[in-house]
């Protein structure tokens, strides 16, 4: 991959690219400017992205902390830990710094050029969160929002519909254990069908009282359901516990 930061035109293209037009080049400069350009002594003193990577972090995870909350109001705040964890974890911000092609901007020194350090998973999210610090620095909160909204759609909406990604149960009795000091308790309420098709109703107990209720072709595709079902209860009110 060869490197086409050196141009005023290569961050043009880069700005249309991230759908955003910086007022201040310079911190977009910085954001793809690794520590290990600077080790280089023929590139003289030089800013790197670590700083802005710190703040970006922190404004990423506040975006979508705040998305998740006014998008899912029913879903506690485990549920939502887990979401927000996959959202940004690195994997997920490379997938999209390279959907951006960022790696092809980075100032990288010779080490990592001939490691191959544009194609570096870790390299490619820290250069992304710097990005998006450069973004809030120059325009603001609301472009910052904008543009993670805009470029983070897909992991978002994948993270949020796979439900097979969750663990409802083992969710409900974290909550349980921490909030209330006890274990919910399971119990099929109805089995129908034959044997080969049978489906089951299942209730999870709370301290004896019915929270939640789920129905499926396996117990544990049931227990998952009535776990959900009580998890969005408790995370609407606890006053009655």
């Amino acid at each position: 991959m060869t490197p086409r930061y050196s141009t005023q035109r290569s961050l043009n293209e880069l700005e249309s690219a991230l759908n955003y037009r910086f007022g201040k080049i310079d911190l977009l400069q910085d954001a793809l400017t690794h520590k290990s350009y600077m080790a280089d002594p023929r590139q003289g003193r030089q800013s790197n992205n670590e700083r802005l990577e710190f703040l970006g972090d922190t404004v990423l995870g506040l975006v979508i902390a705040e998305h998740l909350m006014s998008t899912h109001p029913d879903y506690p705040e485990g549920t939502l830990s887990k979401f927000k964890g996959r959202i940004v974890s690195e994997p997920s911000l490379a997938e999209i710094s390279r959907t951006l092609d960022i790696g092809s901007y980075l100032r990288v020194g010779k080490g990592e050029e001939l490691t191959q350090g544009r194609e570096k998973s870790s390299i490619l999210a820290d250069a992304l969160e710097a990005v998006i610090a450069a973004i809030y620095l120059d325009g603001g909160l609301a472009a910052a929002r904008a543009f993670i909204l805009t470029h983070f759609k897909k992991a978002i909406e994948t993270t949020v519909s796979v439900a097979s990604i969750l663990d409802y149960k083992t969710d409900l009795q974290e909550y349980c254990q921490r909030e209330l000091e006890i274990l919910p308790q399971y119990e099929i309420v109805a089995q129908r069908g034959p044997d080969h098709q049978k489906e089951f109703d299942v209730q999870v107990l709370i301290r004896g009282r019915s929270y939640g209720e789920g129905s499926g072709r396996s117990k544990k595709e049931a227990e998952q359901k009535a776990a959900q079902a009580a998890l969005a209860r408790l995370a609407r009110t606890t006053r009655d516990l």
